[in-house]
């Protein structure tokens, strides 16, 4: 239990849960699925941030991922604060290709290597 007061965790929980706060308000308009929802969120990423975070401190091309996943999300934002919508559609098939890319990277980097013959000498 010791992974549950960590300063950090328990830092990127206060932020994930503002903006979890933020994203029910705008969705519902009941208190009690937001408080559900906000609960829920926090409980689950103290369950899994430690295998999260081995997990992408194994394969910094996820973390790369992550922060354009980030960056995508935050432009999207800003473009819809100065009334310039941009399709969902887009930038759901934009991150999913992007997934789909990396999971065959990972395979082919962690796959067994291919072996050539020797050369033929005379």
């Amino acid at each position: 239990m010791e992974w549950l007061f960590d300063p950090e965790i328990l830092v990127l929980d206060v932020v994930f849960s503002l903006d979890s706060v933020i994203t029910a308000v705008g969705m519902v308009d009941q208190l009690g699925v937001m408080v559900a929802a906000i609960m829920i969120a926090v409980v689950i990423m103290l369950i899994s941030a430690e295998a999260i975070s081995a997990f992408v401190n194994e394969r910094p091309t996820v973390k790369i991922l992550a922060l354009s996943f980030l960056l995508l999300v935050g432009f999207s934002l800003v473009a819809e604060g100065f009334h310039q919508e941009i399709p969902k559609g887009y930038l759901y098939f934009a991150m999913a290709f992007s997934v789909f890319v990396e999971l065959i990277n990972q395979r082919i980097r962690h796959a067994t290597p291919v072996r050539l013959k020797k050369p033929i000498t005379s």
